[in-house]
């Protein structure tokens, strides 16, 4: 039996690393009231980074190159891109709850959202929750089923230093890039060659013969 929503809201209290996962994990808290009571709700939720509702220094727009083009293009490159899907099973309860949601993160550069983190220095970001999903409320016939309102969302800007929190907690002193097999295969080679130590002594070497060639 199908019927009208609860009246709910939805409200990102704070977002902070998770400290006990195996990969870069940063949990979101949900605050979310009703005005009838609630035995369930399959939560789905869409993340969004509002670029345009920050301003960026220098460095930063330098490091955002890739992604928007030269700062007087902005007005029209600067557009709100996705970060994430996520989903989260809520408990039932009466007039109000907080839940977690589980926000997955990559320190991949070929990732828009990574990239664009990783040129920020400092400030906030952004974020846009768009939710969704299925409501489980009892009825005369057990239980009802009814979705999430369309207009149910919540901004929250998230301070930068929470993400480099994350990445250096998962990735100390280092970064990661997605290189070809081929790629790998010859800086291996340049590697052993030059007697070097490991990959990262040999990629700069690499850049310290380019620096010098350029001169």
């Amino acid at each position: 039996m199908n019927g009208q929503p609860p009246g709910l809201t939805f409200t990102v209290v704070d977002v902070a690393p998770e400290p006990y996962s195996v990969s870069p994990v940063l949990t979101a808290r949900i605050a979310i009231g009703t005005d009838e009571p609630v035995h369930a709700i399959a939560l789905r939720c869409q993340v969004r980074i509002e670029p345009s509702r920050r301003s960026y220094s220098d460095d930063e727009a330098a490091g955002l190159t890739d992604l928007f083009g030269p700062r007087e293009r902005w007005a029209s490159t600067q557009r709100t891109f996705l970060w994430q899907h996520c989903t989260a099973l809520v408990a039932g309860f009466t007039e109000n709850t907080t839940t977690p949601l589980a926000l997955d993160c990559t320190y991949d550069f070929e990732v828009a959202a990574a990239k664009y983190l990783h040129a920020l220095g400092d400030g906030a970001l952004p974020l846009q929750f768009l939710f969704s999903g299925t409501i489980f409320v009892k009825s005369d016939r057990g239980f009802s089923v009814r979705q999430v309102p369309w207009d149910c969302e919540s901004r929250y800007d998230m301070p930068v230093a929470v993400w480099h929190d994350l990445i250096a907690q998962h990735y100390p002193n280092a970064g990661w890039v997605r290189l070809s097999h081929d790629t790998m295969a010859a800086l291996a080679g340049y590697k052993s060659a030059q007697g070097l130590l490991d990959l990262d002594h040999a990629i700069s070497a690499l850049l310290d013969a380019e620096r010098e060639a350029a001169r």
